[in-house]
């Protein structure tokens, strides 16, 4: 294991130092144990907050969303597991301005019993709470078993267009529509190359051979639906491209966002190889790019990898999507 560390088992805990020492313009605590971060600035009052949680290891998700334009606050979990109810409940009450809390965070188990109990904490406080769990990846769980699948990197655009919602002082049940309708018209497919290590264990995760790429593999090394012999940028992006547009059909002169995602160790330079191949397919289907996104949004530690994410647009998503926001990540003016 080659990684720049002190103590293996204080990963999270220096690097949430490290990440509040580099922007506390932006970032504060509200735990002597950093494991709730919310904006500098709130509570805005008046308007509805949005929280986000999950375990770390994924950067820029879920933190790196906290933001005008975006996100409250967020609970962070140790690598690839889940933060604790009271860590989302003191999120909760950090950013409750008035109008009451959503929640929006990936469909994994011990994130989904955290959350729940969180938000039964938090009514009892009379603060009301609304969930939205992401469902983007379409490798997880067949067609028509949405509601099973696991939340990727789509999750960006829930945090994108919900916020910008929440920015208009539109009513929790608006964001949360918001929110939902986003979830309805997102989806999104990766494929890995290598596996990842975590810190503590100090080995591969999983393995894959040289020659060999894994389509659906998910975030935390979940198993993917196919493995076979790498193929070329364009081979990879007519597969993911194709399978997306099976399970959310999009018709001929409508407009999508696109989203190419690295996993954590993939150059930006084959990104963007793979954007070129995601664009002429799109092109060649008369369906029209507004507004991509190339870069990392939801990582798994070292892994090199990609996922494209495609979100269908209206004028409504299309406003929001194009609206400002600023977090530590990233700036969209």
């Amino acid at each position: 294991m080659k990684k720049f560390l002190n103590d293996p088992e204080q990963v999270v805990d220096e690097m949430l130092e490290g990440l509040l020492l580099a922007h506390s313009d932006q970032l504060k605590s509200v735990r002597s144990d950093n494991r709730a971060l919310v904006r500098a600035n709130g509570p805005s009052n008046g308007k509805v907050a949005i929280a986000t949680g999950g375990g770390s290891g994924h950067l820029p998700l879920f933190l790196g969303y906290v933001g005008p334009g975006m996100l409250d606050g967020v609970a962070v979990g140790n690598i690839f597991a889940s933060p604790s109810a009271r860590q989302m409940l003191d999120v909760t009450r950090a950013i409750n301005g008035g109008a009451g809390v959503l929640y929006i965070y990936g469909n994994y188990g011990g994130d989904v019993m955290n959350f729940d109990m969180a938000a039964e904490l938090a009514g009892m406080e009379d603060i009301r709470v609304e969930t939205v769990v992401a469902t983007d990846d379409v490798a997880s769980m067949p067609k028509g078993n949405e509601a099973g699948r696991r939340g990727v990197a789509g999750m960006f655009y829930l945090y994108k267009l919900a916020g910008a919602k929440a920015e208009q002082m539109a009513s929790l049940e608006e964001v949360k529509r918001v929110a939902e309708k986003a979830n309805a018209n997102v989806r999104t497919m990766g494929v890995a190359l290598t596996p990842c290590i975590l810190p503590a264990v100090g080995h591969p995760t999983f393995t894959i051979g040289e020659g060999e790429m894994e389509i659906g593999m998910g975030i935390h090394g979940e198993p993917g639906i196919h493995r076979g012999t790498i193929e070329t940028a364009d081979e990879v992006a007519k597969s993911l491209v194709s399978t997306i547009l099976q399970d959310l059909p999009i018709e001929a002169g409508a407009e999508v966002s696109v989203l190419i995602n690295g996993l954590g160790a993939t150059p930006l330079e084959e990104l963007y190889i793979v954007y070129r191949s995601v664009h002429k397919l799109l092109a060649e289907k008369e369906i029209h790019v507004h507004r991509p996104y190339i870069g990392e949004f939801a990582t798994s530690m070292e892994m090199a990898g990609l996922s494209v994410s495609l979100l269908k647009l209206d004028d409504e998503l299309r406003e929001l999507l194009d609206a400002p926001h600023q977090t530590p990540f990233h700036v969209q003016k």
